[in-house]
């Protein structure tokens, strides 16, 4: 008979945690989530307005999704990308339908950072220049190209002794500051709408000066959509909701619902300029990503999602201004509001209230990145929560 397990005593020593201590941990254990409400183990109930920053665009437990991820893995879940494979197809085809602009290629990658860095590539490529312009907060990743576009980086945490090419970054919303994109700028990388910058927009006026701009000087412009795109707006895109169309589009986070992926969407004078063997990934393009990304744009179109995203972000800015917060910025689901004290003061108090949220790069803005099922009642509780905060 085999013997019982030794019993643990008081003395023990603690479980080694084997991770790497570079993420802040929010004081909040997760072990279930559904819908727009995460569950701790001790049964507390917590609305998640973070959304694996920006990434549960779904939400939790979503069926359509599971059910797709999970008939993919039963049948083939991976291969190679030397192996057609029909779901990668409709993947890519269901992807340029529904950002409803004349892109022509897709680049399946794995996540934002290496989406722009592909990006990138293909500016270098198409313009054999050497100097790239980027936005001052804006924030592009943490890989060499893409954390050299970031700003701030290279003063905490770049790490790289030199940055690939030579960057400059120009102020947002400067229609001044555009006169710095010359013959000699390869790209233009920028977000419509800064998520760690503060759910900062840019608006329709200073995206077209800059589209016009990159015309005059034969710049390639790539909207980083990382967190901005695939819905979180409104609309697909934000170069939807602003009418500016880029070169590139690079796309994340809301794309997977959670698995990880990521996409390059090309424009024709970009798709042109692709060679064989120009770029490459193993795991980009995997069949479960694709059948994921079909999915949640399934979901998005059948559910109306877009349409609830606008509706519930205007209800968002109508009712939620209140106790610590005097204003709103950004565009749909991703939302900044201004409070009087420090962001952080206020994301402590509503997470004592069961509600998670977001700050950013502005001291004074709290960021909200809810799944795009997020209702007016949903919104309710945290307007009632910030009502009761007293800083």
């Amino acid at each position: 008979m085999a013997s019982a397990a030794p019993a643990v005593s008081a003395s023990s020593p603690p479980v080694q945690d084997y991770l790497a201590p570079v993420f802040a941990q929010y004081p909040l254990h997760i072990s279930r989530a559904e819908g727009v409400w995460l569950y701790t183990p001790e049964g507390r109930r917590v609305l998640d307005l973070y959304g694996g920053h920006a990434v549960a665009a779904l939400g939790y437990g979503h069926r359509g999704w599971t059910r797709a991820l999970t008939e993919q893995a039963q049948a083939v879940n991976f291969q190679s990308n030397a192996v057609p494979m029909d779901v990668r197809l409709r993947a890519a085809q269901r992807l340029v339908k529904f950002s409803q602009l004349p892109f022509e290629s897709v680049f399946f990658v794995n996540s934002g950072a290496e989406a722009n860095e592909n990006a990138l590539k293909m500016a270098f490529t198409m313009t054999h220049r050497e100097q790239v312009v980027a936005l001052e907060h804006g924030f592009h990743g943490r890989t060499a190209a893409a954390a050299a576009l970031t700003w701030g980086a290279k003063e905490k945490w770049y790490g790289f002794p030199r940055t690939p090419f030579d960057v400059t970054f120009i102020p947002r919303r400067d229609l001044a500051g555009l006169a710095a994109i010359t013959a000699q700028t390869a790209a233009v990388l920028v977000e419509p709408v800064q998520g760690v910058g503060g759910a900062f927009d840019l608006g329709a006026e200073y995206l077209a000066a800059l589209r016009k701009r990159c015309d005059e000087t034969g710049t390639v412009l790539i909207f980083d959509e990382v967190q901005c795109g695939v819905g979180r707006t409104g609309h697909p895109f934000a170069a939807n909701l602003y009418g500016v169309m880029p070169d590139m589009i690079t796309t994340a986070k809301a794309l997977g619902n959670g698995f990880p992926c990521a996409a390059l969407l090309m424009s024709g004078k970009v798709a042109r300029a692709v060679k064989l063997d120009a770029l490459g990934t193993t795991f980009g393009g995997g069949p479960m990503a694709c059948a994921v990304i079909e999915a949640v744009i399934e979901a998005i179109e059948s559910e109306q999602l877009l349409a609830n995203v606008r509706r519930v972000a205007e209800y968002i800015r109508k009712t939620c201004i209140v106790g610590p917060v005097t204003g709103h910025q950004g565009a749909g689901f991703l939302t900044g509001l201004k409070t009087t004290v420090p962001a952080k003061l206020v994301q402590k108090a509503l997470l004592e209230q069961d509600i998670l949220t977001g700050t950013s790069g502005d001291a004074n803005i709290l960021r909200l990145l809810p799944p795009f099922v997020l209702q007016e009642s949903d919104v309710d509780f945290l307007a009632a929560a910030l009502a009761r905060i007293k800083l």
